[in-house]
């Protein structure tokens, strides 16, 4: 019994708040927001917080933040209420008792006469024997009336074998050792995620369900539900799983599914981690690598989600970022790199804002993301803009001199020629000095004018350098260095 082709697409993500959002449900929710995007429908944010015991404070607005930072906006949700009420089910215990009260009128549901310790010792003897252990096994001849301080159980209406079809996976099946009389409303009064979920699916309209492997094995039990409530199913998408980057196993907390926020923290775009997580999973069918938020939702489809799973490559999600980088006006990405700029930085003698500005493209070229821009300002790579250098006379000497002194002559006439040269690009700036050095020979020019501009070895280019720190100090570092070899 499926529910009517025909019928507007409705699609959910229904996490529960017992913790952060990590890549695997960004990802579930992601393909159920494209799909319902895509097909015209709509998109629901259900909280399922049914078990208090393990709610985490907070953790709604985390699921609120995170879905908004990735712009997957919902049509109904937790601070959005639907034409079905609420969208929290702790807000919609009524309607589950309701349901459950059909059950019980329709000799489907009883209270679960039996105390803990003696479903444990029924459990137990399971195990002695070697046999799963089926509660229906146990099921009391007579059902007591329910007063709603004990679990309420299904009676499964069908103990047989169960086949459905999977819009992935194909055809599916289980047999009748995976039917049992499982609790839908717990002493606390509050219901299991078995018995709620299906309520809100057929209450909200939910046509399609997006969700991982891991409930292939449940389904039977959801099964059993619909047909005691006599419902149509919804279309089922299971989801292929995200793999460790060795593809030996599920990914887990342990690998790297982290709080989804964290990469937010780490300096990782949104369109960027939407963009490698939707390519985990769904094939578009071209070698197409780049995909915007709306290109996705214009080629999604059912069809093209892979039953396999797909690995998580750190390395694809850096370069990936990377290239959303490079998209950036300069502007934008100035301000992306303000969240992540060391006051270490921010702290130097020479530190300034235009300085900094015309730092950005060898900022961008270098990094995958801003954590990298931290770390390498923590190591001081960027110092040489807002720092004075004191200037070793020995570094100053080029390889083929006989000693520092020759270079003077040299950095004398670059400072003659810089004194009068515009600097309004790294290009005019190297028009003034290149066929000096040309003239001269690259290195005998080039090496001294590096290292009394930065004190380094190793640097960006010299002429960059310079246009970084402009005419004036270039200028003063020069003298500098002149000053230093005249007095040597």
């Amino acid at each position: 019994m499926n529910i009517n082709s025909s019928q507007k697409v409705v699609t959910r993500f229904a996490p529960s708040p017992t913790g952060f959002i990590h890549i695997g449900n960004l990802r579930t929710a992601l393909f159920a927001f494209l799909y319902a995007r895509q097909q015209g429908g709509k998109f629901i944010l259900r909280i399922e917080d049914t078990d208090k015991a393990r709610e985490v404070a907070g953790s709604i607005e985390h699921i609120k933040d995170s879905l908004s930072w990735f712009n997957l906006t919902w049509d109904y949700g937790p601070n959005k209420p639907g034409p079905f009420g609420s969208c929290i089910q702790s807000e919609r215990l009524a309607g589950y008792h309701q349901y459950a009260t059909t059950l019980i009128n329709k000799g489907l549901a009883y209270p679960d006469p039996y105390t803990e310790a003696e479903v444990e010792s029924f459990r137990e003897q399971a195990n002695l024997e070697k046999r799963p252990f089926l509660f229906r096994d146990h099921r009391p001849l007579v059902f007591e009336t329910w007063d709603g301080t004990k679990p309420l159980r299904l009676k499964a209406p069908f103990i047989k074998r169960y086949h459905w079809i999977d819009a992935v996976r194909g055809p599916l099946e289980a047999g009748e050792e995976a039917i049992d009389d499982i609790i839908l409303i717990k002493a606390d009064g509050y219901p299991t995620y078995n018995f709620a979920h299906i309520v809100d699916d057929l209450e909200m309209g939910v046509t399609h369900i997006m969700r991982g492997d891991e409930f292939i094995s449940s389904q039977p039990k959801f099964l059993s539900i619909y047909d005691a409530l006599e419902i149509p199913y919804p279309v089922f998408v299971t989801l292929p799983p995200i793999l460790k980057p060795d593809r030996s196993k599920k990914m887990g907390k342990r690998d790297g599914a982290k709080d989804i926020l964290a990469y937010r923290d780490e300096g990782f775009l949104p369109e960027a981690m939407l963009n490698f997580l939707a390519l985990i999973g769904w094939n578009p069918g071209n070698d197409q690598e780049l995909f915007s938020l709306g290109e996705l939702i214009q080629n999604f489809s059912l069809e093209k989600i892979q039953r396999s799973g797909g690995a998580f490559n750190e390395e694809k999600l850096l370069w990936m970022n990377k290239e959303y980088l490079t998209k950036l006006s300069d502007e934008d990405f100035f301000t992306y790199l303000i969240p992540h700029l060391p006051t270490k930085l921010t702290e130097l003698p020479l530190y300034n804002t235009d300085t900094f500005n015309r730092l950005l493209p060898i900022i961008r070229d270098r990094i995958h993301v801003a954590s990298e821009f931290s770390e390498q300002v923590g190591a001081g790579e960027y110092d040489f803009a807002f720092v004075t250098p004191d200037v070793p006379v020995a570094l100053i000497q080029w390889k083929k001199d006989a000693s520092p002194k020759e270079a003077l002559p040299r950095l004398q006439k670059v400072y003659q020629l810089l004194e009068v040269a515009v600097f309004s690009s790294t290009e005019t700036i190297k028009a003034a000095v290149w066929e000096y050095a040309e003239t001269i020979g690259h290195g005998e020019v080039l090496w001294p004018l590096r290292v009394a501009l930065t004190g380094r070895e190793r640097s960006p280019d010299p002429f960059f350098v310079a246009y970084i720190i402009g005419q004036v100090e270039t200028l003063h570092r020069l003298r500098n260095a002149i000053e230093q070899l005249v007095t040597d």
